[in-house]
Protein backbone atom coordinates (compact mmCIF):
# COMPACT_ATOMS: atom_id res chain seq x y z
CA UNK A 1 0.00 0.00 0.00
CA UNK A 2 1.19 3.39 -0.89
CA UNK A 3 2.25 5.90 1.99
CA UNK A 4 0.25 9.21 1.44
CA UNK A 5 2.11 10.70 4.42
CA UNK A 6 3.73 13.93 3.40
CA UNK A 7 7.50 14.23 3.56
CA UNK A 8 8.48 15.83 7.24
CA UNK A 9 10.40 18.48 5.60
CA UNK A 10 7.43 19.60 4.02
CA UNK A 11 5.51 23.10 5.97
CA UNK A 12 2.11 21.40 5.82
CA UNK A 13 3.13 18.03 6.69
CA UNK A 14 2.11 18.46 10.55
CA UNK A 15 -0.45 20.38 10.62
CA UNK A 16 -3.15 17.54 10.58
CA UNK A 17 -1.59 16.59 14.16
CA UNK A 18 -0.75 19.88 15.21
CA UNK A 19 -4.93 20.83 15.21
CA UNK A 20 -6.54 17.89 15.78
CA UNK A 21 -4.20 16.12 18.43
CA UNK A 22 -1.78 18.75 20.07
CA UNK A 23 -4.27 21.90 20.01
CA UNK A 24 -7.27 19.65 21.74
CA UNK A 25 -5.59 16.87 23.92
CA UNK A 26 -2.30 18.45 25.02
CA UNK A 27 -2.32 21.84 25.09
CA UNK A 28 -6.34 21.86 26.31
CA UNK A 29 -7.93 24.56 23.87
CA UNK A 30 -11.28 25.05 23.09
CA UNK A 31 -13.11 24.43 19.73
CA UNK A 32 -13.70 28.36 19.39
CA UNK A 33 -9.25 29.14 19.14
CA UNK A 34 -8.84 25.61 17.74
CA UNK A 35 -11.20 27.00 14.56
CA UNK A 36 -9.38 30.10 14.71
CA UNK A 37 -5.91 28.42 14.27
CA UNK A 38 -7.17 25.95 11.61
CA UNK A 39 -8.39 29.53 9.41
CA UNK A 40 -5.50 31.23 9.86
CA UNK A 41 -3.28 28.08 8.89
CA UNK A 42 -5.62 27.90 5.81
CA UNK A 43 -5.71 31.61 4.87
CA UNK A 44 -1.77 31.35 4.84
CA UNK A 45 -1.92 28.04 2.58
CA UNK A 46 -4.04 29.92 0.10
CA UNK A 47 -1.27 32.39 -0.03
CA UNK A 48 1.17 29.82 -0.55
CA UNK A 49 -0.75 27.92 -3.70
CA UNK A 50 -3.23 30.78 -5.30
CA UNK A 51 -0.85 33.71 -4.68
CA UNK A 52 2.43 32.43 -4.73
CA UNK A 53 1.78 29.47 -7.11
CA UNK A 54 3.63 27.06 -5.24
CA UNK A 55 2.64 23.15 -5.02
CA UNK A 56 2.44 22.28 -0.94
CA UNK A 57 4.31 19.20 -2.33
CA UNK A 58 7.00 21.63 -2.91
CA UNK A 59 7.00 24.40 -0.11
CA UNK A 60 9.15 23.56 2.88
CA UNK A 61 9.49 24.86 6.12
CA UNK A 62 13.17 26.43 5.25
CA UNK A 63 11.09 28.38 2.36
CA UNK A 64 8.90 29.98 5.34
CA UNK A 65 11.15 32.99 5.83
CA UNK A 66 10.98 36.09 7.58
CA UNK A 67 10.48 38.15 3.83
CA UNK A 68 7.48 35.30 2.72
CA UNK A 69 5.90 36.64 6.41
CA UNK A 70 5.97 40.16 5.43
CA UNK A 71 4.63 39.43 2.26
CA UNK A 72 2.03 37.40 3.74
CA UNK A 73 0.78 40.16 6.23
CA UNK A 74 0.95 42.70 2.95
CA UNK A 75 -1.68 40.52 0.82
CA UNK A 76 -3.55 40.15 3.64
CA UNK A 77 -3.90 44.25 4.53
CA UNK A 78 -4.17 44.58 0.53
CA UNK A 79 -7.42 41.95 0.97
CA UNK A 80 -9.30 44.60 2.87
CA UNK A 81 -8.19 42.68 6.18
CA UNK A 82 -8.35 44.78 9.69
CA UNK A 83 -5.21 45.07 11.53
CA UNK A 84 -6.80 42.37 14.21
CA UNK A 85 -7.50 40.27 11.78
CA UNK A 86 -3.95 39.84 10.15
CA UNK A 87 -2.37 39.49 13.40
CA UNK A 88 -4.36 36.29 14.48
CA UNK A 89 -3.91 35.02 11.16
CA UNK A 90 0.09 35.27 11.56
CA UNK A 91 -0.29 33.72 14.77
CA UNK A 92 -1.67 30.85 13.90
CA UNK A 93 1.38 30.68 11.46
CA UNK A 94 4.18 31.39 14.76
CA UNK A 95 2.33 28.88 16.86
CA UNK A 96 2.15 25.64 14.90
CA UNK A 97 6.25 26.43 13.66
CA UNK A 98 7.01 26.52 17.24
CA UNK A 99 4.58 23.19 17.97
CA UNK A 100 6.87 21.78 15.21
CA UNK A 101 10.40 23.56 16.66
CA UNK A 102 9.67 21.86 20.13
CA UNK A 103 9.80 18.49 18.24
CA UNK A 104 12.40 19.15 16.06
CA UNK A 105 15.34 20.84 17.54
CA UNK A 106 16.57 21.68 13.43
CA UNK A 107 13.44 23.83 12.80
CA UNK A 108 13.84 26.37 15.71
CA UNK A 109 15.80 28.80 13.63
CA UNK A 110 12.41 28.94 10.98
CA UNK A 111 9.93 29.20 14.05
CA UNK A 112 13.09 32.14 15.56
CA UNK A 113 12.81 33.70 12.15
CA UNK A 114 9.06 34.31 12.04
CA UNK A 115 8.97 35.64 16.27
CA UNK A 116 10.69 38.34 14.50
CA UNK A 117 7.87 39.29 12.16
CA UNK A 118 6.04 42.52 13.85
CA UNK A 119 2.69 42.35 14.51
CA UNK A 120 0.15 44.89 13.20
CA UNK A 121 -0.68 47.80 15.85
CA UNK A 122 -4.71 47.81 16.36
CA UNK A 123 -6.03 50.97 16.62
CA UNK A 124 -7.75 51.38 20.36
CA UNK A 125 -11.40 51.00 20.09
CA UNK A 126 -13.41 52.76 23.05
CA UNK A 127 -15.39 49.68 23.94
CA UNK A 128 -19.54 49.98 24.88
CA UNK A 129 -20.33 49.71 28.37
CA UNK A 130 -24.38 50.21 29.37
CA UNK A 131 -24.89 53.71 31.75
CA UNK A 132 -26.27 52.43 35.08
CA UNK A 133 -29.71 54.17 34.26
CA UNK A 134 -30.20 52.48 31.51
CA UNK A 135 -29.16 49.31 32.75
CA UNK A 136 -31.71 49.78 35.39
CA UNK A 137 -34.14 50.83 33.05
CA UNK A 138 -33.47 47.65 30.79
CA UNK A 139 -34.39 45.09 33.85
CA UNK A 140 -37.35 47.03 34.63
CA UNK A 141 -38.49 46.39 30.78
CA UNK A 142 -39.93 42.86 31.04
CA UNK A 143 -43.70 42.18 31.74
CA UNK A 144 -44.79 40.66 35.04
CA UNK A 145 -45.66 37.78 33.06
CA UNK A 146 -43.67 33.80 32.64
CA UNK A 147 -41.52 35.21 29.88
CA UNK A 148 -40.71 38.31 31.42
CA UNK A 149 -39.57 36.52 34.87
CA UNK A 150 -37.44 34.32 32.52
CA UNK A 151 -35.88 37.48 30.53
CA UNK A 152 -35.55 39.59 33.49
CA UNK A 153 -33.67 37.07 35.98
CA UNK A 154 -31.84 35.99 32.45
CA UNK A 155 -30.54 39.66 32.00
CA UNK A 156 -29.37 40.07 35.80
CA UNK A 157 -27.70 36.78 36.11
CA UNK A 158 -26.01 37.47 32.91
CA UNK A 159 -24.78 40.89 34.27
CA UNK A 160 -24.03 39.96 38.27
CA UNK A 161 -21.88 36.95 36.98
CA UNK A 162 -20.02 38.45 34.35
CA UNK A 163 -20.40 34.97 32.62
CA UNK A 164 -19.91 34.80 29.08
CA UNK A 165 -22.89 33.55 27.27
CA UNK A 166 -21.81 30.23 26.17
CA UNK A 167 -21.12 30.36 29.48
CA UNK A 168 -24.59 31.18 30.84
CA UNK A 169 -26.55 29.34 28.45
CA UNK A 170 -24.06 25.96 29.42
CA UNK A 171 -25.33 26.55 32.96
CA UNK A 172 -27.81 23.29 34.45
CA UNK A 173 -29.78 23.34 37.30
CA UNK A 174 -26.60 21.36 39.40
CA UNK A 175 -24.47 24.60 38.21
CA UNK A 176 -26.79 27.08 41.00
CA UNK A 177 -25.63 26.86 44.96
CA UNK A 178 -28.33 29.55 45.70
CA UNK A 179 -28.34 27.89 49.02
CA UNK A 180 -24.60 27.86 49.75
CA UNK A 181 -23.43 30.46 52.15
CA UNK A 182 -22.69 32.59 50.36
CA UNK A 183 -24.65 31.81 46.99
CA UNK A 184 -22.61 31.10 44.03
CA UNK A 185 -23.02 29.21 40.86
CA UNK A 186 -20.49 26.63 38.85
CA UNK A 187 -18.94 27.53 35.43
CA UNK A 188 -17.92 25.84 33.40
CA UNK A 189 -15.88 28.16 31.59
CA UNK A 190 -13.59 28.62 28.19
CA UNK A 191 -10.82 26.39 27.47
CA UNK A 192 -12.21 23.70 29.68
CA UNK A 193 -11.72 25.66 32.64
CA UNK A 194 -13.59 25.32 35.56
CA UNK A 195 -13.99 28.24 38.35
CA UNK A 196 -17.10 29.56 40.92
CA UNK A 197 -18.42 32.60 41.05
CA UNK A 198 -20.45 34.39 43.83
CA UNK A 199 -23.87 36.22 43.19
CA UNK A 200 -25.74 38.68 45.16
CA UNK A 201 -28.88 37.92 47.65
CA UNK A 202 -30.74 40.14 44.98
CA UNK A 203 -29.92 37.74 42.11
CA UNK A 204 -30.59 34.78 44.28
CA UNK A 205 -33.86 35.95 44.90
CA UNK A 206 -34.90 36.46 40.83
CA UNK A 207 -33.76 32.73 40.52
CA UNK A 208 -35.75 31.34 43.27
CA UNK A 209 -39.00 32.72 41.46
CA UNK A 210 -37.22 31.45 37.74
CA UNK A 211 -36.69 28.17 39.31
CA UNK A 212 -40.06 27.87 40.67
CA UNK A 213 -41.88 28.14 37.18
CA UNK A 214 -39.02 26.56 34.78
CA UNK A 215 -38.10 23.94 36.98
CA UNK A 216 -40.91 23.01 39.91
CA UNK A 217 -38.95 19.17 39.44
CA UNK A 218 -35.59 20.47 40.11
CA UNK A 219 -34.11 18.37 37.72
CA UNK A 220 -30.37 18.49 38.05
CA UNK A 221 -29.18 18.40 34.46
CA UNK A 222 -31.40 20.34 32.46
CA UNK A 223 -30.52 23.24 31.25
CA UNK A 224 -30.84 26.79 33.31
CA UNK A 225 -32.20 28.44 30.59
CA UNK A 226 -33.81 26.68 27.77
CA UNK A 227 -36.33 26.41 24.51
CA UNK A 228 -38.92 23.96 24.13
CA UNK A 229 -38.62 22.13 20.80
CA UNK A 230 -40.68 19.60 19.60
CA UNK A 231 -41.98 18.76 23.28
CA UNK A 232 -38.27 18.76 24.02
CA UNK A 233 -36.38 21.41 26.35
CA UNK A 234 -32.96 22.59 24.31
CA UNK A 235 -30.43 24.74 25.70
CA UNK A 236 -31.40 28.73 24.18
CA UNK A 237 -28.93 29.74 21.48
CA UNK A 238 -26.87 32.59 21.81
CA UNK A 239 -29.17 34.25 19.29
CA UNK A 240 -32.26 34.05 20.90
CA UNK A 241 -30.28 35.55 23.96
CA UNK A 242 -29.35 38.55 21.62
CA UNK A 243 -33.03 39.17 20.59
CA UNK A 244 -33.82 39.51 24.21
CA UNK A 245 -31.54 42.13 25.14
CA UNK A 246 -32.57 43.81 21.66
CA UNK A 247 -36.28 43.76 22.20
CA UNK A 248 -36.21 44.91 25.75
CA UNK A 249 -32.99 47.92 24.35
CA UNK A 250 -35.33 48.89 21.52
CA UNK A 251 -38.08 49.14 24.10
CA UNK A 252 -36.41 51.76 26.56
CA UNK A 253 -35.15 53.43 23.78
CA UNK A 254 -36.70 56.51 23.39
CA UNK A 255 -36.35 57.47 26.88
CA UNK A 256 -32.90 56.73 26.71
CA UNK A 257 -31.44 57.64 23.71
CA UNK A 258 -27.65 57.29 24.98
CA UNK A 259 -27.99 53.32 24.98
CA UNK A 260 -25.53 51.94 22.90
CA UNK A 261 -27.44 50.91 19.17
CA UNK A 262 -26.64 47.26 19.35
CA UNK A 263 -27.08 45.40 22.67
CA UNK A 264 -25.42 42.23 23.04
CA UNK A 265 -24.32 39.82 25.72
CA UNK A 266 -20.70 40.58 25.91
CA UNK A 267 -21.54 44.05 27.07
CA UNK A 268 -22.94 42.67 29.78
CA UNK A 269 -19.87 41.31 30.87
CA UNK A 270 -17.87 44.29 30.16
CA UNK A 271 -20.26 46.60 31.97
CA UNK A 272 -20.14 44.20 34.96
CA UNK A 273 -16.27 44.37 34.91
CA UNK A 274 -15.85 48.32 34.39
CA UNK A 275 -18.17 48.82 37.16
CA UNK A 276 -16.22 46.15 39.69
CA UNK A 277 -13.25 47.73 38.62
CA UNK A 278 -14.19 51.22 39.41
CA UNK A 279 -15.68 50.34 42.66
CA UNK A 280 -12.18 49.84 43.92
CA UNK A 281 -12.29 45.87 43.23
CA UNK A 282 -8.50 44.55 42.16
CA UNK A 283 -7.93 43.68 39.02
CA UNK A 284 -6.81 40.21 39.88
CA UNK A 285 -10.15 39.70 41.44
CA UNK A 286 -11.89 40.85 38.65
CA UNK A 287 -9.85 38.79 36.11
CA UNK A 288 -10.76 35.69 38.56
CA UNK A 289 -14.43 36.42 38.25
CA UNK A 290 -14.24 36.58 34.44
CA UNK A 291 -12.17 33.56 34.18
CA UNK A 292 -8.93 34.94 32.96
CA UNK A 293 -5.63 33.65 33.74
CA UNK A 294 -4.11 36.78 32.43
CA UNK A 295 -4.88 40.40 34.82
CA UNK A 296 -3.38 41.76 30.74
CA UNK A 297 -6.49 40.31 29.18
CA UNK A 298 -8.44 41.94 32.06
CA UNK A 299 -7.12 45.78 31.62
CA UNK A 300 -9.27 46.58 28.68
CA UNK A 301 -12.21 46.36 31.12
CA UNK A 302 -9.91 48.89 33.35
CA UNK A 303 -11.30 52.18 32.28
CA UNK A 304 -11.46 54.73 35.48
CA UNK A 305 -14.38 56.67 35.92
CA UNK A 306 -14.32 60.54 36.08
CA UNK A 307 -14.93 59.75 39.94
CA UNK A 308 -11.47 58.29 40.04
CA UNK A 309 -9.25 60.31 38.04
CA UNK A 310 -10.99 63.07 40.11
CA UNK A 311 -10.27 61.60 43.51
CA UNK A 312 -6.77 61.12 41.96
CA UNK A 313 -5.90 64.67 41.23
CA UNK A 314 -7.60 66.13 44.18
CA UNK A 315 -4.87 62.95 46.41
CA UNK A 316 -2.03 63.94 44.33
CA UNK A 317 -2.22 67.92 44.14
CA UNK A 318 0.55 70.11 43.89
CA UNK A 319 1.42 70.78 47.73
CA UNK A 320 1.69 74.11 49.54
CA UNK A 321 5.43 75.73 49.20
CA UNK A 322 7.15 75.61 52.76
CA UNK A 323 9.28 78.77 53.15
CA UNK A 324 12.70 78.14 53.15
CA UNK A 325 13.96 80.83 54.46
CA UNK A 326 14.31 82.36 57.47
CA UNK A 327 12.59 85.91 58.25
CA UNK A 328 15.54 87.16 60.22
CA UNK A 329 18.22 88.71 58.40
CA UNK A 330 21.48 87.98 60.07
CA UNK A 331 20.49 83.63 59.86
CA UNK A 332 20.28 84.61 55.87
CA UNK A 333 23.40 86.07 56.01
CA UNK A 334 25.16 83.19 58.06
CA UNK A 335 23.41 80.91 55.76
CA UNK A 336 25.11 82.52 52.66
CA UNK A 337 28.02 82.17 54.49
CA UNK A 338 28.70 85.72 55.53
CA UNK A 339 29.30 87.88 58.50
Amino acid sequence: MKDKRLSRELFFSKTCDYLNVYLPDQAGKSERTIKTYRDGLTVFRRYITDIRGVSLLKFKFEDCTYDLLLGFLEHLRKTGHKAASCNNRMAAVKSYLWYVADGDISMQSVALSASKVPRIKEPKVQREVIREEDFAALLLAPPETRIGTRDRTLMILLYDSAARVSELLGLTVDSLMINADPPYIHIHGKGNKDRIVVITERTVQHLRHYMKIYHPDHRGSDPLFYTIINGHKDRMSTGNVERILNKYAELIRPEHPDLPAHVHPHMFRRTRATNLYQDGVELELVARILGHSSTETTRIYATPSVEMMSKVMKDNSIPEEEQLWPEDEHEIARLCGLR
